[in-house]
């Protein structure tokens, strides 16, 4: 209890503890814990950078350990064969809306690995939630003992077999570039650490998602204000959490609102006053 906060060494009788009152000890929690996932969202960009140099590297040429490939069939024919010799697990990333039609063609891949036993984990952005489509699709995931999870602002369209060969895009700014099939263990490597530095911070598909009770910030807020204070425009950070400018323009007003702020600049000053970036 006491690395809670709750309670206390008693300055009058040495040996014992005092109780806390429970706003302070509760405060002291929630702040450890926001300053933890802060922390956590922070190295996740920076890894977000890193993999994306190093994917752009390997993309200028093929080597032994990487495959440029060009064209839709040429990456779902990748994807299949993957699928195909996965043993142990597969683990995705998938950013923005996803199509209808996407999830009916990786439906028979899907049910063949997971009847084969393979354990799958599969990260979604959180918009996903406001689409029937997605979710039915990953309920029935969750129904076969997948893990589905969803993040404000996913990594990059990712996918990784047996943490022995991946697939990601050549440019994460436009898939129609083409992709990029690898097996060199060094890429592998960041790819991995940053998949699962993104599901470390990710809400499972069923819980909600929570408002930060001392902010009232949802996770989707709280990533915008990161994304515009970083210097990125409304619709830089909208495709960045896949959502239209229009929508960004409605939570900055309402973070505005409770801010008490006429203008985005003394609503950015306000916000890093509170602790809110």
């Amino acid at each position: 209890m006491s690395q809670l906060t709750l309670v206390r060494v008693s300055a009058e009788r040495p040996g014992q503890m005092r109780a806390v009152s429970p706003e302070i000890g509760l405060a002291g929690i929630l702040a450890g814990q926001e300053a933890d996932l802060a922390a956590r969202q922070a190295q996740l960009a920076t890894s977000r950078a890193a993999v994306s140099r190093m994917v752009a590297e390997r993309a200028s040429h093929r080597t032994n350990h990487g495959e440029r490939l060009l064209g839709i069939d040429a990456i779902h024919h990748r994807l299949e064969r993957m699928g195909h010799c996965a043993t142990t697990e597969i683990l995705s990333s998938q950013p923005g809306n996803q199509r209808p039609e996407d999830l009916l063609a990786s439906r028979p891949a899907d049910t063949e690995a997971l009847g084969r036993g393979i354990t799958m984990r599969t990260l979604y952005q959180s918009t996903v939630r406001n689409q029937p489509h997605v979710t039915a699709y990953a309920h029935w995931l969750l129904s076969r003992d997948s893990e589905v999870r969803t993040i404000p602002a996913t990594p990059q369209r990712l996918v990784i077999v047996d943490r022995a060969q991946a697939l990601v895009p050549i440019d994460p700014a436009d898939n129609r570039q083409g992709a990029l099939y690898v097996t060199e263990p060094g890429i592998l490597a960041a790819l991995l650490d940053l998949f699962e530095q993104a599901w470390n911070t990710a809400v499972p598909l069923g819980a909600a998602s929570p408002e930060d009770p001392r902010t009232s910030l949802t996770p989707t807020e709280r990533e915008l204000l990161r994304l515009l204070s970083s210097g990125l425009t409304d619709d830089a950070a909208g495709q960045r959490l896949g959502i239209s400018s229009r929508t960004v323009g409605r939570h900055m007003s309402s973070i505005m609102e409770r801010l008490g702020a006429s203008s985005r600049f003394e609503a950015g000053i306000k916000a890093a006053h509170r602790g809110w970036l």
